[in-house]
């Protein structure tokens, strides 16, 4: 289970000396501040030496061999996924599908369950604040099989409008996917009342946990959630890989979604015969090393607790709001704190964001501009971009209070 039995106080200090790059100076020749946590988080020593030690001492392609190092190597990457499915509280190992990201995980389920399911005429429910990872597929198979797309509206204040979406499953959707927390607006969505209203409507769920799974309790059961995908470099993890979770019983009856070695069992000229779960997803060889880090990241979370660090970033998340809102000017978009992840996105009166984030990084300070692969969401606010400053556990009061400082600098810069 994903829940902690009690919620303690992080000490932000001291985790920031477990990750090297914290310590370094950016060309200012001052402190780096890294508020970009949302593109992708920074990796602590133990993730690093782990993917260090696989190719100082195991180095070795994995499941085939049956040398000494092969064996080591295939250990190392399989106890990543036992401790992955016990993360997100899977009920089998085998529920655990690496993929490359977050990205090639909703292609997986597009591409396979999608292209086995969905016919013409059939409707896939997403919404408005979706990243485009979780549009563009669903449009591609959309076109190609003459899916109808439609989209739960966001509502004023960077909420769900679960009215809206009640009146929209009464459609009769095949899926709903949608995400957990938005990249863009930081809300996190009512994931288990939307996949029960979902279910209730006779539609399967698919959950976008790439903001979610890195920052708060996740269970997949409790949920009720048939499909979930995430990735390890936003979760102190390596680049390289993600997990594509799904329900046993349906990933068996799905297709491959890639040809090639290991997701076969066996190869004839006039045919082949499927490997079992996970690895019929899996073909060539994986990113093994990245899959280790991937297990170490997962351990360092773990040592965290996932409820200190949700609670702890709603602690810094309500400071920075505070903060940014003392500033004439700047506009947060999204919810509360209480709804939001550790995410803000804003703008600045007679500023364009690129503007803002150059000069922050002049100060030493790393934000994200642009519209975040999140158009529609702008597009709902009518922006082209925003400014965004994201948090993670590493993360102090003290840079929000730099990040302020370095704002007011850019207003006199402006004249704003």
């Amino acid at each position: 289970m994903t829940s902690d039995a009690k919620v303690h106080a992080l000490d932000a200090r001291k985790i920031r000396s477990d990750f090297p790059v914290l310590g370094r100076e950016t060309q200012a020749g001052v402190p780096l501040v890294y508020l970009d946590n949302a593109a992708t988080s920074q990796k602590p020593k133990m993730v690093i030496d782990s993917m260090t030690h696989y190719y100082e001492h195991q180095n070795a392609n994995i499941h085939r061999g049956i040398h000494r190092l092969a064996e080591e190597a295939t250990e190392a990457y399989e106890a990543a996924r036992l401790r992955i499915a016990k993360f997100i509280d899977a009920r089998s190992w085998r529920e655990i599908i690496f993929t490359r990201n977050t990205t090639e995980s909703i292609n997986l389920l597009a591409r396979s369950w999608g292209h086995a399911n969905l016919q013409s005429g059939d409707r896939v429910l997403l919404t408005e604040m979706e990243h485009h990872s979780n549009i563009v597929p669903w449009q591609m198979l959309a076109a190609e099989r003459g899916l109808v797309l439609e989209f739960v509206p966001l509502t004023d204040d960077g909420m769900l409008d679960l009215e809206a979406y009640r009146s929209l499953l009464e459609r009769g959707p095949k899926l709903v996917s949608f995400t957990q927390m938005s990249n863009m607006l930081g809300t996190i969505t009512p994931a288990k009342e939307i996949a029960e209203m979902a279910r209730a409507a006779g539609a399967l769920v698919a959950v976008d946990g790439a903001q979610s799974v890195p920052h708060m309790p996740v269970d997949v059961q409790d949920l009720g959630v048939d499909f979930m995908a995430f990735s390890a470099h936003k979760m102190l993890g390596p680049t390289g890989i993600g997990v594509f979770y799904g329900r046993e019983d349906l990933l068996k009856e799905m297709p491959p979604f890639l040809g090639g070695g290991d997701m076969i069992k066996r190869v004839q000229l006039d045919g082949f015969t499927l490997n079992e779960l996970p690895y019929k997803f899996e073909a060539g060889t994986p990113p093994i090393a990245e899959g280790i880090g991937f297990g170490a990241a997962i351990e360092y979370l773990e040592s965290l607790g996932m409820g200190n660090v949700h609670a702890y970033e709603q602690q810094i998340t309500e400071y920075a709001l505070d903060r940014l809102e003392e500033i004439p000017g700047v506009r947060v978009y999204g919810p509360s704190y209480k709804d939001k992840g550790a995410v803000a996105s804003f703008t600045m009166e007679g500023t364009h964001p690129h503007d803002v984030a150059q000069i922050l990084d002049n100060e030493g300070i790393a934000v994200r501009a642009g519209h975040h692969c999140a158009m529609p969401a702008h597009e709902k606010y009518d922006i082209l971009a925003t400014t965004r400053a994201s948090f993670y556990v590493y993360n102090t009061e003290d840079e929000v209070d730099r990040l302020v400082e370095a704002l007011y600098k850019v207003k006199g810069l402006f004249g704003a």
